[in-house]
């Protein structure tokens, strides 16, 4: 039965990004439960029959390689786990087609790595190649291109491809699916007393706290990497949510007013998408250090970052890299694009821009980074 909050909700047509970990995949097995699978496949089935889209981001391939090999006993190296994900991802792919096909469904396949999402041009080519599946009705089915990706282009768990998944196609809301309810106080499985956190407004060293390590040895991610993926989104203006993937319709009850689980609530002020390639897309080689001057004019007045108030550079980088912005106490302030490389920064650090040209020969700007590139990372 569905309630009259379900129906006005789901009236509201809405993208809806869902995060299948191998725990749930697998119901704790060693392989796929496909049972349960059906069933998840049902409810997303419900989803776009009252015109709702969906993409699936699915984790489980190398799970898959191990039981279609029938367990083999493989060396602990990244090329072990490269072959059982190169063997199952085609088991889990016809998987989900097969299941889909019971409802009519056409699947598409993606498989993404890091560097498909650092550079700006690859990463617009991938949103738009989301965005073509969805809009003719085909459920992306997303996941790591673990059988080539390395420890360097590797995004590392599906929870965060999950959040940068939700970036690309401008999903409404991302479903954290999990073997636990959603995010408790304590950890449930130690503390009798831990109870169900129902919504966050604000992700804080605190809940980080709560959240701890990883949790099964099934998969990658753990809580911690849940709360990860969760901040990005909402950071781009998506509502997150984490619940049981063995609960009833909680798919479909991620809809709701009242959906099951832990309720994220999206940033007020959602990034536009330029800003929202900042925060998903590159990796960080660097360090700029300011003063409480420019934190503040950061922060409070909207203003790029000037040379002025920079006091050091740390790692690496070069013009157009992405680069993190933190105080002197080392809290992460911003991620923005840098219009001078590290050497050169280095050279101009508390400088006016009027003497840029004399100390460098040349000036791209008077901004190290200018607002426009500069994401805030606050609440």
């Amino acid at each position: 039965m569905i309630s009259t909050q379900q129906q006005d909700t789901a009236s509201q047509k809405q993208t809806i990004v869902v995060k299948l970990g191998t725990s749930v995949l697998t119901g704790g097995t060693q392989a796929l439960d496909r049972a349960h699978m059906v069933e998840l496949v049902r409810q997303c089935a419900q989803l776009k029959q009252q015109g709702h889209q969906v993409v699936l981001v699915s984790s489980g391939a190398i799970a898959a390689g191990r039981e279609h090999l029938n367990y083999p006993t493989l060396p602990n190296a990244m090329a072990s786990k490269q072959l059982l994900a190169a063997v199952g991802q085609s088991q889990l792919i016809q998987t989900w087609e097969a299941l889909f096909s019971i409802y009519g469904i056409k699947i598409g396949q993606m498989l993404l790595t890091r560097a498909d999402l650092e550079d700006r041009e690859r990463f617009l080519n991938a949103r738009d190649t989301i965005h073509a599946l969805v809009e003719n009705g085909i459920v992306p089915v997303v996941n790591e291109n673990d059988a080539v990706a390395t420890t360097e282009i590797k995004v590392g768990d599906n929870d965060n491809l999950s959040a940068l998944v939700g970036i690309l196609c401008s999903a409404d809301k991302l479903l954290l699916l999990t073997d636990q309810k959603g995010l408790f106080t304590a950890d449930p499985r130690k503390d009798p007393n831990a109870e169900l956190i129902k919504e966050v407004k604000t992700i804080d060293d605190t809940l980080r706290k709560i959240a701890g390590g990883s949790g099964t040895n099934l998969g990658t991610g753990g809580m911690a990497t849940k709360l990860q993926a969760a901040d990005v989104a909402r950071r781009a203006g998506i509502e997150v949510i984490i619940a049981a993937g063995s609960a009833p319709n909680v798919v479909f009850d991620s809809l709701s007013d009242n959906p099951q689980g832990t309720r994220f609530l999206p940033c007020e002020e959602a990034l536009e998408n330029r800003k929202r390639w900042i925060l998903a897309g590159p990796s960080i080689t660097g360090d700029i250090v300011v003063d409480r001057g420019a934190v503040n004019a950061l922060n409070k007045s909207g203003s790029s970052l000037l040379a002025k108030g920079v006091t050091s550079v740390k790692g690496t980088f070069s013009r157009g890299d992405v680069a993190r912005v933190i105080s002197t106490h080392g809290e992460l302030i911003a991620k923005g694009i840098v219009s001078y490389s590290s050497q050169d920064l280095g050279k101009i650090i508390g400088q006016h821009s009027k003497d840029f040209i004399s100390i460098l020969g040349y000036d791209y700007g008077a901004e190290v980074i200018h607002r426009d590139d500069l994401v805030l990372i606050q609440e």
